[in-house]
């Protein structure tokens, strides 16, 4: 529903109002980058897979880190949801900060993100959750890095309802015993979530400075205005949409068990009277939950829907509960992007990306300029672990890039990270110093990029070999059958696939969704990513694109001469 109107309370000036918005932006920004500098693991201090955000009293999101994962935000918000339902706001002191990741329990989305929440006060009066939360490299569970293979929640790692991981600034110890006991690596473990702790607890320090110097009034009627006037400029910008009902159904590969091409279906519905003003996306007609682990939990569909509704409709408006109060997820419980318990949903962001794709597909026409083709619609995902020849135990977890859709006036981006996955492709340098691998190739893939007037961007192709020992894999892999596609006549990107190379040189393409590979020190495993489709037809590309395509080596002139007949005429003559 629209957030309820601040009655008779004076309002705030626009200056002082704006001084506040940004105070509270620059709290989240610093305790993200606090987090990244004090964290342990690789995927946390150099891939950045983390947020932090700042939540009111009233488990509104009032800020978010401009840095976050997209997908972050409302797992953050339902893990202090679900606090307010379980506690008085009597039952909150200082120095409680809450732990949780459970998606049924604790409003996760999967269980290697761990969320922590910590009460802010001046006095007595209560500020809000101080809120963070990090993708743990492991959580426990079936498989090493907890991301493959189980068919229900309880396989996938160790569920944390909300509970206190410190109570009044005491440490619970038999809780944080209990976690570390459950994971692999827990020295590493026990590094981040002490960084997760610190940057609560910076987080707190600088809201309290915040209110002592502003006033806790002003700054809790900060709260309501900011929320009011974000939603007041969404619901405004959402008119650009025409009205109408709008509708797309995009595939996800496979859920790993023996599902293929499940749809995910979307009607955006905008200029409905009864919607206030609000634009309503309903995936009616999605396929049920799956035995695989793609499920999604609702809190990681409205995240998706959040990222995608901003960046075609107002990227530049703050990120807080105003954003989310001007649309209206639908979703049944139980279907593929509403997974009830207990399904398996460790590989949800796979599906968080297609959600997008769909989103994208249904709203093209209403907002061709805004409109992209199909990215490489995944993420990715390569997780290595075994013992090096120090005999230390090791667990690598990494996100391939891939291609971004070519978009109105630019061509799409190559070998990135794409959409709500805001982290960064792992170094060759970190995972060569930090685990017992070698990287023998890390390219983009020439002629993996759709065809268009602004063509879609290339993918990635890694190859990783143990170093002297054998290592366990396991990957989730996306738009590996369905190609990712193009909008308005734009073609096709290439599609990914995960290859062992064996000792003497012959390459076995491995399922989507391998678990528990063995790969020797003689042996190699491949991954190569989708690229992405393109955008506008490919006849209207530019004489100097083509010639700038060819010169790079990212597209071969038989490429070229396949899909561009403007190419293949000049060079036949």
């Amino acid at each position: 529903m629209p957030p309820q109107a601040s009655g008779a309370k004076a309002q705030l000036d626009a200056v002082t109002l704006e001084i506040l918005l940004n105070a509270l932006r620059s709290v989240a920004d610093e305790t993200y980058l606090s987090l990244m500098r004090s964290a342990y693991s690789t995927n946390i201090k150099e891939r950045n897979d983390h947020s932090t955000a700042l939540i009111d009293p009233k488990g509104r999101l009032i800020a978010l880190c401009e840095a976050a994962q997209p997908i972050h935000l409302s797992s953050m918000l339902g893990l202090t949801t679900r606090l307010l339902e379980r506690y008085r706001l009597s039952d909150f002191k200082p120095g409680d900060i809450f732990v949780g990741n459970d998606p049924f329990a604790a409003g996760g989305s999967h269980l290697p993100d761990v969320n922590m929440s910590m009460p802010v006060f001046a006095g007595e009066d209560l500020l809000g959750f101080m809120c963070n939360i990090a993708h743990h490299a492991d959580i426990g569970g079936m498989s090493p890095g907890s991301m493959s293979g189980g068919t229900e929640i309880y396989q996938e790692g160790l569920r944390i309802p909300p509970v206190r991981l410190f109570d009044g600034g005491r440490l619970c110890r038999d809780m944080f015993d209990l976690i570390l006991l459950n994971v692999r690596v827990p020295a590493e473990r026990r590094g981040d979530y002490n960084a997760q702790i610190a940057a609560c607890r910076l987080g707190a320090r600088r809201i309290e400075e915040l209110a002592a110097t502003r006033g806790t009034a002003t700054l809790l009627r900060a709260y309501d205005e900011i929320v009011e006037r974000t939603f007041t400029r969404m619901t405004r910008e959402a008119r650009k949409i025409p009205p109408g009902a709008y509708r797309f159904i995009d595939v996800m590969d496979d859920d790993g068990k023996g599902a293929l091409d499940m749809p995910i279906a979307i009607t955006v519905t905008s200029g409905d009277p009864t919607d206030e003003g609000r634009i309503r996306f309903d995936f009616t007609g999605t396929s049920p939950a799956v035995k695989g682990n793609i499920n999604c939990p609702y809190y990681a569909t409205q995240s998706s829907v959040a990222y995608v509704f901003r960046a075609m409709i107002d990227p530049e408006c703050p990120i807080n509960q105003g954003m989310l109060d001007a649309m209206d997820v639908v979703a049944p419980e139980g279907c593929l992007v509403n997974a009830a318990f207990p399904s398996a949903v460790a590989g949800r962001a796979n599906t968080c990306q297609r959600i997008i794709d769909t989103v994208i597909g249904a709203l093209a026409d209403a907002l061709p300029g805004e409109a992209v083709g199909a990215a490489n619609g995944a993420n990715t995902m390569a997780v290595f672990s075994g013992r090096g020849a120090d005999g230390k135990r090791y667990v690598y977890l990494e996100t391939v890039g891939g291609g971004f859709g070519g978009r109105a006036a630019k061509d799409g981006k190559d070998g990135v990270q794409v959409h709500l996955i805001n982290t960064s492709n792992l170094p060759v340098e970190a995972i060569e110093t930090e685990y017992p691998l070698l990287v023998e190739a890390y390219e983009l893939i020439p002629d993996s990029g759709g065809a268009g007037e602004h063509r879609g961007g290339l993918g990635l192709r890694r190859v990783l070999r143990p170093r002297g020992h054998v290592a366990q894999f396991s990957g989730q892999g996306e738009r590996f059958r369905n190609a990712p596609w193009g909008v308005f006549g734009g073609g096709r990107g290439g599609t990914g696939r995960f290859l062992i190379r064996r000792a003497d040189g012959r390459e076995e393409e491995l399922p989507t969704k391998p678990s528990f590979v063995e790969i020797g020190p003689d042996e190699a495993l491949i991954v190569e990513t989708a690229g992405a489709g393109g955008y506008g037809d490919p006849a209207s590309r530019s004489p100097e694109a083509l010639a700038r395509d060819l010169a790079s080596g990212k597209f071969s002139a038989g490429y070229l001469a396949r899909h561009y007949p403007q190419f293949a005429q000049e060079n036949a003559q």
